[in-house]
Formats: structure tokens, sequence, C-alpha cells
């Protein structure tokens, strides 16, 4: 049997924790940073996780997460 495909934008930016939560990259911390106020790139530095309802659509996206069918 071949092998699934994945859609490749997701794979590049989601990552799936052990528990099966969805982790992404916060979004506004790569330029013109001069602009925007501390607290909003402080908050932008690490990842943050993905809600349910969300993490669902990108799971079947990945086809070998571990969704279930």
């Amino acid at each position: 049997m071949p092998k699934m495909k994945t859609k490749s934008g997701a794979k590049k930016r989601f990552k799936l924790t052990a528990t099966g939560k969805v982790v992404f990259k916060q979004a506004h911390a790569r330029h013109r940073l001069i602009s925007k106020p501390k607290q909003m790139k402080r908050k932008a530095r690490g990842t943050a996780v993905i809600n349910e309802s969300d993490a669902k659509i990108i799971k079947g996206w990945m086809p070998y997460s571990g969704k279930g069918a």
C-alpha cells in the first residue's frame, strides 16, 4: 500500500505532542519589531497549543497523527 499524502504546509507549521495536542509557533515575531509593543513581542516568543476544534482539522491534514481513522 502506498504512503498517505500529507499537506506540506501543515507539516511545516504544526507539530503534535505526545498527548496528541497540536502546537504551533506564535505569529508577529519576524520583522518590523520596532513598531510592535514589548508585550506583543514577548507573547510571540514561544509556541502555543491550538484549541481542540481547530486541531481536528489539522490532524486530518497529517494522516499519521494517530487520529484513528
